[in-house]
């Protein structure tokens, strides 16, 4: 079965459903017996601090103003503060389940819009940087298929030599390409289906060319045609396909992958059965007994 990383500290209330929508998904997938949950516990700051300004840690950690909101969240508290440090835990965990045994998931979101310097839209510390931060040795792919284009995460390529990011976006929300960012804009009203294989297809093509050692697929479903920020030609069938051609090529392939939730922004009733595909198809191409 599926290993997911998974503590019921993910939960935080907050303005939005961006951190609720976690609990319920893990809700759906233990009640379909989709994945075996593993708690990750939480992170040592002292990592953070590698990876993001001690600053600005120090500041998401203590509460003070106005840093620890900058990513968004209108009110800190200790809840939200353990939910992020859990999270980025389950980044770590996940990883090395995966190294271990060639899948994992985190059942968690919010990492590419935040910088050295500060949290962004929702994202408070870049967990897929971290885990590049993490295993200076290995070549870490970030695959981010989320509607938005990775800002964050780009910078963090020019820092980290052995992280890659290839992002296949509606909207480019200040991403840049650069020798190790790879942008692959698909219009979201003019653009299909082929475009996206086209890209995911050239994805691979350089994950093999990087020597890759590890994927983070970005799993978002914003990208979705009721999402209000969606693709008005992507489908629940088309994101299903998607996420089935990304484990297929991975398992051929034989490069270990890691996969989170990302963006994704309807009701939960509607948003929730879309973050559930995406591991019924991981245990389709990777468990076939299922």
């Amino acid at each position: 079965m599926l290993k997911a990383c998974y503590s019921p500290r993910y939960y935080a209330r907050t303005h939005t459903n961006s951190m609720e929508k976690l609990s319920a998904v893990a809700e759906a997938l233990e009640q379909k017996q989709l994945v075996s949950c593993v708690d990750p516990g939480m992170i040592d700051v002292e990592l953070l601090k590698l990876l993001h300004c001690p600053e600005y840690v120090d500041a998401f950690i203590s509460g003070k103003q106005p840093e620890a909101s900058i990513q968004g969240f209108r009110e800190w508290n200790s809840q939200l503060r353990d939910a992020i440090l859990s999270i980025q835990a389950g980044q770590l965990v996940a990883a090395e389940i995966a190294f271990k045994e060639g899948i994992a998931a985190n059942i968690a979101q919010g990492f590419h819009h935040a910088s050295y310097e500060s949290g962004a839209a929702y994202c408070t510390f870049n967990g897929l940087a971290l885990i590049a931060r993490h295993y200076p040795k290995k070549n870490i792919f970030v695959l981010d298929c989320d509607q938005h284009g990775g800002d964050g995460t780009a910078q963090f390529t020019t820092k980290l030599a052995n992280l890659i990011n290839f992002g296949i976006f509606g909207i480019r929300f200040g991403c840049r390409a650069n020798s190790r960012n790879f942008t692959r804009y698909i219009h979201p009203r003019h653009g299909d289906f082929e475009q996206y294989l086209e890209a995911l297809n050239e994805s691979f093509e350089l994950i093999e060319r990087y020597q890759t050692d590890l994927i983070v697929y970005q799993a978002g479903m914003d990208c979705h045609q009721k999402d209000k920020y969606g693709s008005k030609w992507l489908t629940t069938e088309l994101l299903y396909q998607r996420d089935q051609h990304v484990f297929e090529m991975a398992k051929k392939k034989g490069i270990p992958l890691l996969f989170v939730l990302a963006g994704g922004y309807q009701p939960l009733e509607d948003l929730v059965p879309l973050h559930v595909n995406t591991f019924i198809a991981a245990n389709k191409v990777y468990f076939s007994g299922f």
